[in-house]
């Protein structure tokens, strides 16, 4: 048993903090070691280092893609062919389709190839647009990246054949 004490809003907080201690399924976050503050997580992506700024600079990929290759989504990198799904750009009738001809990780912005619009003096300027209104519709395939897809799908199956078992143990 616990005493309370008697000073106004203390009784409160004392059986909120009971309350808690019993039912554990309430918490919010599992890790204690990672902090829910908006405050924070903004400051962690805003301050994030290019390497960290690639994972967060990643792109869906298309269905045909996600069925041939396994994966869900990946970095994007100039001469992938991305498809502008959300969005001013993305609103018009047909989506505008194009290759990434520039990828500004210090701005998070995507530069595609026929995406422009006309400064007031006529010279065409790209139009940044932002990974998440994004789908990769072709990559560009090298060394590195084919292993990149062999892991991420080695990793996925691994999880996939964990849940499959789990559930036969139920």
């Amino acid at each position: 048993t616990v005493s309370l004490r008697v000073f106004g809003h203390c009784k409160l907080v004392i059986a909120l903090q009971l309350l808690f201690q019993a039912n554990p399924v309430t918490m919010a976050k599992f890790s204690t070691a990672v902090s829910s503050s908006r405050r924070k997580a903004r400051k962690a992506h805003f301050a994030a280092d290019s390497e960290s700024r690639r994972k967060l600079m990643a792109a869906p990929l298309s269905k045909e893609l996600r069925t041939k290759y396994g994966v869900r989504s990946m970095p994007i990198r100039s001469d992938d062919v991305v498809q502008v799904v959300r969005g001013a750009n993305g609103k018009k009738t047909a989506p505008t389709e194009g290759k990434v001809i520039l990828v500004q990780r210090k701005k998070f912005s995507v530069h595609i190839e026929r995406l422009t619009r006309d400064k007031t003096n006529g010279t065409p300027v790209n139009v940044p647009v932002h990974p998440s209104n994004l789908v990769i519709v072709k990559l560009k395939l090298d060394k590195d990246r084919l292993d990149l897809l062999q892991r991420k799908k080695a990793g996925r199956d691994a999880r996939v054949g964990e849940s499959a078992t789990m559930a036969k143990v139920d």
